[in-house]
């Protein structure tokens, strides 16, 4: 039976639209299972915490834009440190991918172009119209989708992510968890990549 990554990531987040492609062919490459589980981030910081970027230091604000720069050389990307629609009300994006999800799809073409069209393409994905013209171009029926993402259940799947996420040690995004070991931030990649390689056992911080 394959092992199982739990997902976290909010489709706001530079950091998770800078890790997406490089953590999903370590993903495949060892043959493990996704759980995408999209959470609010607004409510994660709160819950653990964390800041807004708005509210952060300017020391911090300033450092952020050095690692943007830094990553976006490291990963090979082209993107827009401030685009134009960020941030953005990130509630129904997210929610969608969890309809994808739901409907039996793979969420990672729809993750892909989303992600290209916030960061590259400097689209707003709080606009419905733009969510449902990416879905149809990664061969997803936009329609179904939307009425998925609008209703209830969706709204408390959403709400459920939250709540695993922090009662998992969850506090930002992009997080992997791997047999209930936290890998926070895209650049800890590589240490998710030698877990899975080498097999060991989960590190608790119940030392």
């Amino acid at each position: 039976m394959p092992r199982v990554i739990d997902y976290y990531f909010s489709l706001v987040s530079p950091w998770a639209y800078i890790g997406h492609v490089p953590f999903i062919e370590i993903a495949r490459r060892h043959g493990v299972e996704i759980n995408y589980k999209p959470v609010f981030l607004g409510r994660v910081f709160a819950e653990t915490g964390g800041l807004p970027l708005a509210q952060r230091h300017p020391v911090r604000q300033r450092y952020r834009m050095l690692e943007l720069q830094r990553w976006r050389e490291k990963r090979g990307l082209n993107f827009n440190l401030q685009p134009k629609h960020w941030p953005f009300d990130v509630n129904l994006a997210d929610r969608f991918v969890i309809a994808v999800t739901a409907a039996g799809k793979d969420p990672d073409p729809f993750l892909r172009r989303a992600y290209a069209a916030v960061w590259e393409e400097e689209r707003d994905l709080a606009n419905p119209v733009v969510l449902t013209e990416l879905a149809e171009q990664a061969g997803l029926d936009s329609s179904s989708l939307m009425d998925v993402a609008t209703g209830s259940t969706t709204e408390a799947i959403y709400a459920l992510n939250l709540e695993n996420a922090v009662a998992g040690g969850v506090f930002g995004s992009p997080a992997y968890v791997l047999d209930g070991e936290v890998f926070w931030g895209q650049d800890r990649l590589e240490l998710l990549d030698d877990a899975l390689a080498s097999g060991r056992a989960a590190y608790s911080p119940n030392v």
